[in-house]
This record gives C-alpha cells, sequence and structure tokens, in this order.
C-alpha cells in the first residue's frame, strides 16, 4: 500500500487524540436514577410514614453513598441508607423529595406527596362544679372535624380504670353521644376522658376533671309530743297486749304511760279492782311493770310508768355538710347517743285482782273492769333543709 503525505498527517492526529482521552478520569459514565416510595400516602397527623428510596440507581462503576431527604414540614435530614421514617405532626398536603448522590458527586432527586388528615377538635363545656346527686351535663358538641366530615363522641367516666382490659385506662366507653349526664353520690374529683373520631378514623383524646362538692344542710330539732290512747274491757287473769313504734324519724327524750280504770261504785263490786301494766322495750334491754292503786275512794285506782331524759338533746340550728340528705338523716337518726326507745314497744294490760266481789245468786256481779291506757313521749323530730351554696 502507497501513502502520501495526507493520509500520515491523519493516522498521526489519531493516536494522539486517543491518548489524550484515555488519561482524563473527570468524565463519568451517567447520572444516578433517584426512587422514592412510601408504605402510606394518607395518614392521620401524629402518624409516621415509612419512606424506601433504596431503588435509586447509579451506572455502574458508581454507587450511591448518600440520600439527603426533606419531609415538606420544615425538618430534613441526610442519611448514608436508603430508608428513613418520619412523623408528621401537622396536618395537610406535603411533598417529600430525597435527592441520592453517586460517588462521584452526581444527584439527582424523587418526590411523593403526602396527605395527613387533621385530628378532630375538641370542645368541651362542663359545669364548675356540681353538688352530690345533682346530674352533671357534660357537653361536647361543639367539637369538628377540620375538614368537614362527621364525628363520633364516647365518653369514659374513670380516667384511672381500665373497665374494658384493653390496657387504655381512656377508652371505656361509658357514654356516647356529643352529651351525656354523669350523676355521683359522693364527694370528690371525677377525671374522665372525651374521645372524637372523624370519619376517616382520625381520632382526638383528652381527659376532663369534674368537681362534686358535698351538700350544704341546716340541722334543727322540733319539740314534739306525741299522744296515744287505747281502752277495754278485761275479766280476771285476762290480758291485752299493745304494740307501738313512736316517733321513728325522731329522738325520743321523756316517756310516761298512765293505766287507769273504771271506778267501782257500788259497794257490792268491792273492793276496787287492780290491774298490772308493763312495758316492755326489747331493743333497749328495758323493762318495767307496776300494780295500779286508789290513793283514796275518790280517785279511779291507777298506775304510772315513767321514763325521762331517755337521750341526749342533741345540738340544733346548726349548718352541716353531706353527701345526701338520706345519708345525713340516717346518721343523724342512728347516732348510739340518740337510739333508747328506738324500734317496738310492747304494753301488756294485766286483769290482776277482778274479785273477789259479793256474789248475787252465786254469780260476781263484777267479773271484769273497764281500762284506759294513755302513753305521751316528748320527742324531738329532725327538720333537714338544704342550704344554697
Amino acid at each position: 500500500m502507497v501513502t502520501g503525505p495526507r493520509s500520515s498527517s491523519l493516522l498521526i492526529f489519531v493516536l494522539l487524540s486517543s491518548s489524550i482521552l484515555a488519561g482524563c478520569g473527570g468524565i463519568g459514565p451517567g447520572s444516578p436514577n433517584a426512587s422514592l416510595t412510601a408504605d402510606q400516602e394518607t395518614i392521620n397527623q401524629g402518624e409516621s410514614v415509612n419512606f424506601d428510596a433504596r431503588g435509586s440507581t447509579s451506572p455502574d462503576p458508581t454507587i450511591i453513598d448518600e440520600f439527603k431527604w426533606n419531609f415538606g414540614d420544615g425538618e430534613s435530614k441526610t442519611t448514608k441508607q436508603g430508608i428513613i421514617s418520619h412523623i408528621f405532626d401537622d396536618a395537610g398536603n406535603f411533598e417529600v423529595t430525597v435527592e441520592v448522590f453517586n460517588d462521584e458527586g452526581i444527584s439527582d432527586t424523587a418526590r411523593i406527596i403526602i396527605f395527613v388528615n387533621a385530628l378532630p377538635e375538641i370542645v368541651l363545656n362542663l359545669p364548675d362544679f356540681v353538688k352530690t346527686g345533682q346530674e352533671a351535663r357534660l357537653d361536647a358538641s361543639e367539637s369538628f372535624d377540620p375538614e368537614g366530615g362527621s364525628v363520633e363522641i364516647t365518653w369514659d367516666f374513670d380516667a384511672f380504670t381500665d373497665s374494658d382490659g384493653d390496657s387504655d385506662p381512656l377508652n371505656d366507653q361509658d357514654g356516647s353521644g356529643p352529651v351525656t349526664k354523669l350523676t355521683t353520690m359522693d364527694a370528690r374529683n371525677i377525671t374522665g376522658a372525651v374521645t372524637v373520631v372523624d370519619d376517616t378514623g382520625a381520632s382526638n383524646t383528652t381527659t376532663w376533671t369534674l368537681r362534686v362538692i358535698s351538700r350544704s344542710f341546716r340541722i334543727v330539732w322540733e319539740e314534739s309530743y306525741l299522744d296515744y290512747e287505747w281502752s277495754g274491757y278485761l275479766e280476771q287473769g285476762n290480758s291485752y297486749e299493745i304494740q307501738l313504734v313512736p316517733g321513728e324519724e325522731a329522738r325520743l327524750v321523756d316517756f310516761s304511760a298512765t293505766l287507769s280504770l273504771s271506778r267501782d261504785i257500788l259497794p257490792i263490786t268491792w273492793p276496787e279492782d287492780n290491774f298490772t301494766l308493763e312495758v316492755d322495750l326489747p331493743s333497749s334491754g328495758w323493762s318495767y311493770s307496776v300494780i295500779t292503786t286508789q290513793d283514796n275512794i275518790t280517785e279511779n285506782s291507777s298506775a304510772t310508768i315513767e321514763r325521762q331524759q331517755m337521750n341526749s338533746v342533741p345540738e340544733s340550728g346548726y349548718t352541716v355538710y353531706a353527701d345526701s340528705k338520706e345519708q345525713l338523716q340516717e346518721s343523724l337518726l342512728n347516732d348510739p347517743d340518740g337510739r333508747f326507745g328506738k324500734g317496738t314497744w310492747y304494753f301488756e294490760i294485766t286483769a290482776l285482782q277482778c274479785d273477789p266481789d259479793t256474789p248475787i245468786d252465786g254469780v260476781d256481779p263484777d267479773p271484769g273492769n273497764d281500762w284506759t291506757l294513755e302513753a305521751n313521749f316528748l320527742v324531738l323530730i329532725l327538720r333537714i333543709s338544704e342550704v344554697s351554696v
């Protein structure tokens, strides 16, 4: 082959150019290709998302060695790994980006949109306090979903007890609906919880405290007399029993009972008859009996049983705090210092001496006698009136 001067010059240029390119290390094989996925693209406020950029690639022989994350909410982070988790505390749409860098410093960016659903807003209206036994109205009807969806509301009346056993003491459903009512007979602070859930399942829970105060009552013991009277006729050896429960809602102080017999006017009915009167009070372990007598011939035969100061006179006209009127009444009426005389009183009248009378044709003209029993009690009636706060 014949070679001219022009061909020799071109060959020399090509060889020189090849030598120069082979020694230049700044020219790489290409840019990386970023990839980004998320395990969920719609979440509720306060939840986390797992991001994965491990599908990003870079041409051989380069490798990806850095990931720069921007979560769109003001937070960013740089990692060497292609996976990361992030919690979104605010609601809204957030553009999350990852910029991947290879070992030559060349980068590429991938992005994804995350929607964060806002938690329902809780608006709670409670009374400042209620009295024991008074109904409290708990109102969360103004609670709402910022996105305009519907909400469901449940109430837990005890924030410290896990009654359904799910390890969460704040989600026991003791009431439901925008408004619920609560009544307690004990003075205390009640701490509960209310949960509002929107139509996407986002929930918000807050605790509340209701103050329950004792009620105030004015105590007055009012003096009163209880009078009872019975009458009848008894023949020799017969008895008559009376049962009485005096002053059930009162405290007994003094007691007196008098048994009187009709007078025997005709001499043939003499001597005067005599009866016995017995009073028995099992609940207080007390009993007493007497026999009628006639002090002079102008008076009826009679007998009297008395007992004074059975119980002390309590303080009156003061104000006290209690959870309920019924509880206070029971406490005062069952005071150990004021229980004497409580329960059933038993009165027994027996015709002890109705003869001998002067018989007429062998017949006793007066085999028995008429009697009258009068019982009088001085009692203190308990008056309880509630005083406004």
